[in-house]
């Protein structure tokens, strides 16, 4: 039977979930939305998997990123544990071994990575302004009753996009409506939001960063093709974006899981049946001095397997 390997990606908005063969092929992928139910979103994605790719191959080792993690892992029998960085690097890799720039924007944050000769040398976070994020352009469609995912579409049909204060949520808001009022048409004023969330995207997590090509655009953001011609505007260079650009960080999961089985050739993977299982996390503040932490517990069937959250140790190492 064939080895294959297994990729969860966590986030606020959505968790992906894709099996790779040892080429880094993708043989199976979901892409969920974690609707702030992480636990049951990982299982549900899994038991997907599972149903698809049945007794086709067997899973040699797995792997976990994105803001949950830690989480994840404890439910799926992670092999390795990677922060989201290294996870889109990793896949962008293999889709395109000269990449020098990933542009990465999710529902909650955004990134930007830069590489040179296949490292990463340097890299930003914007977790903080979500005007530079997806929810932006999620919270716009809403009030102008537009599908998010016609966004794209519309805004390329623009001739002149309306500049949009795009410096804070609150403000783009005010001025789009502002714009509204004033009569501009619809497809200006969408392909301005777009114009603005790069601006806001290249002044705060690209300032200051050599942006050079080739540019992969990652991130379910990354399917509004109005964003990518906006970023190609002001980068005036081309942005390419992958295949599987919604998923790429549960790809760059499974590939290093690849290579983290590869050297010990066993798997710490549960199997396809933890739907069956039931989990449970809790949590409770350790008063042991004034760093006051918020020690997580989680429960497997019961039992628990594990604690974080404490900075000195003290819970972890009892740790079950």
């Amino acid at each position: 039977m064939t080895g294959a390997y297994l990729g969860v990606d966590v986030g606020s908005v959505s968790t992906n979930v894709v099996v790779v063969d040892g080429d880094g092929k993708i043989l199976a992928r979901r892409y969920l939305r974690t609707d702030g139910r992480p636990i049951e979103t990982v299982q549900k994605g899994i038991k997907q998997i599972g149903e698809e790719i049945g007794d086709k191959v067997r899973i040699a080792g797995a792997g976990t990123t994105g803001s949950a993690r830690h989480l994840s892992s404890m439910i799926i029998g992670a092999d390795i544990v990677k922060n989201e960085i290294t996870a889109h690097a990793v896949a962008a890799l293999n889709v395109n071994p000269q990449v020098q720039t990933i542009i990465e924007i999710g529902g909650q944050d955004s990134k930007i990575i830069i590489l040179r000769d296949g490292v990463v040398i340097d890299f930003a976070m914007n977790t903080v302004c979500a005007a530079g994020t997806g929810s932006f352009l999620d919270q716009q469609a809403a009030r102008l009753r537009i599908p998010i995912e016609e966004f794209g579409s519309i805004a390329l049909q623009a001739k002149n996009p309306v500049r949009i204060a795009g410096r804070c949520a609150v403000f783009a808001e005010s001025d789009m409506i502002h714009k509204q009022q004033l009569g501009y048409n619809i497809e200006d004023i969408i392909a301005g939001l777009c114009e603005a969330l790069v601006r806001n995207y290249l002044n705060n997590v690209g300032k200051g960063k050599e942006i050079l090509a080739p540019i992969l655009f990652q991130g379910g953001v990354a399917a509004n093709l109005g964003l990518v011609k906006a970023f190609e505007k002001y980068l005036g260079q081309e942005v390419i974006v992958p295949e599987n650009y919604d998923v790429m960080g549960a790809v760059g999961a499974a590939l290093l899981a690849r290579d983290a089985v590869s050297r010990k050739r066993t798997t710490l993977f549960k199997g396809f049946k933890i739907k069956d299982l039931t989990f449970k996390t809790s949590s409770f503040e350790c008063k042991g001095c004034s760093n006051l932490c918020e020690v997580v517990q989680f429960y497997q069937d019961g039992e628990l397997l594990a604690r974080w959250g404490d900075r000195c140790g003290k819970w972890e190492v009892q740790a079950s």
